[in-house]
């Protein structure tokens, strides 16, 4: 597929496709006439590194990880350095407690809506 179309299907400007590409998170083939062509699975690449982005974490680090993300079991431990496992630590450390907030103001707004739905309280 062209670029167009994986932008759309992924809800990912272009521009960040293509600065994906020069991170070296995305290697789309080329045709003939020097247009990128995006394999079917870089769909569920993009949404993958959309999602690591959004959790915060950086293209350096998403570069190094995404490989073990398709398939767990080729993980090189000896890939890993010291820093990049305190990097993930952190990170991992920061999404939890992203997730407890997100979970807090989930729990929140349901309770809310409870309220609301069944009608102010009589006296």
């Amino acid at each position: 597929m062209r670029i167009g179309e994986l932008a759309e299907r992924t809800r990912v400007p272009t521009r960040l496709l293509r600065y994906y590409e020069e991170q070296e998170l995305l290697s789309p083939d080329r045709g003939a006439n020097g247009y990128r062509d995006y394999a079917e699975s870089l769909v569920d690449r993009v949404t993958q590194i959309r999602g690591l982005l959004d959790a915060g974490l950086p293209t350096k680090i998403i570069r190094q990880i995404l490989p073990t993300l398709d398939n767990p079991c080729t993980i090189h431990v000896t890939d890993a350095t010291p820093e990049l496992i305190a990097t993930l630590e952190h990170e991992r450390a920061r999404m939890d407690s992203r997730i407890g907030c997100l979970t807090r103001n989930r729990d929140a707004i349901s309770a809310y809506l409870d309220a609301v739905r069944r009608g102010p309280a009589t006296p």
